[in-house]
């Protein structure tokens, strides 16, 4: 005797398929960023988002521990360009994009430039098998229960993974939804830099 499937369980197997294969859009959270748009997770297409000085936002004093155990604020870099990102180690595009920050990391620090993941929703021992495998030198902040998300609410990430350029006053400049990769990531970076 075979198993029959209820059409509407079938439906419900769809949808729940669906949510699975879209990946790391996260869940929803409503709010308005600077711009004045939605900003309820969605599924990241890598759109790049650029805010002029004046229209920029600046950030509290994001705080947490690190995957490492240690203490951080984000006030320790101060009067630095700092490039946060948002990931997971069950996100598929954060695996893709890991090389490519990586990459931008080595090639900036010497420029001052610091960068900082967030670590959002995932376990301790997975993220540090994460940036283990993929050779990650800058820390991350354990973020299990996405508390320190919540503290970027004035441009939120809006999707797993997104990236976020922080100006040296500590003001959003530029913001990536999605996955990025290094012709994306490192020209905003320079960009940044070179201002005064």
């Amino acid at each position: 005797m075979s198993p029959r499937v209820s059409p509407l369980r079938a439906a419900a197997a769809a949808v729940a398929l669906a949510g699975l294969l879209a990946g790391c859009a996260g869940t929803s959270a409503s709010g308005s960023g600077p711009d004045g748009g939605d900003n309820r997770f969605i599924a990241g297409d890598g759109n790049i988002t650029e805010y002029k000085p004046a229209g920029r936002k600046a950030l509290p004093d994001v705080a947490g521990q690190r995957l490492d155990g240690k203490a951080f604020h984000l006030s320790e870099f101060k009067g630095r360009v700092v490039v946060v990102n948002f990931w997971a180690s069950w996100c598929a595009p954060c695996r893709g994009e890991a090389p490519s920050l990586e990459q931008v990391y080595t090639e900036n620090k010497a420029k001052g430039v610091e960068f900082l993941g967030v670590n959002f929703k995932d376990s301790k021992a997975n993220a540090q098998a994460f940036e283990r495998k993929f050779k990650v030198t800058y820390p991350s902040l354990f973020d299990a229960d996405g508390q320190v998300t919540l503290a970027f609410r004035e441009v939120p990430p809006s999707a797993i993974p997104s990236t976020l350029v922080l100006d040296r006053q500590g003001r959003v400049a530029a913001r990536i939804i999605g996955a990025t990769t290094y012709s994306k990531l490192n020209p905003l970076v320079a960009k940044v830099v070179q201002e005064k």
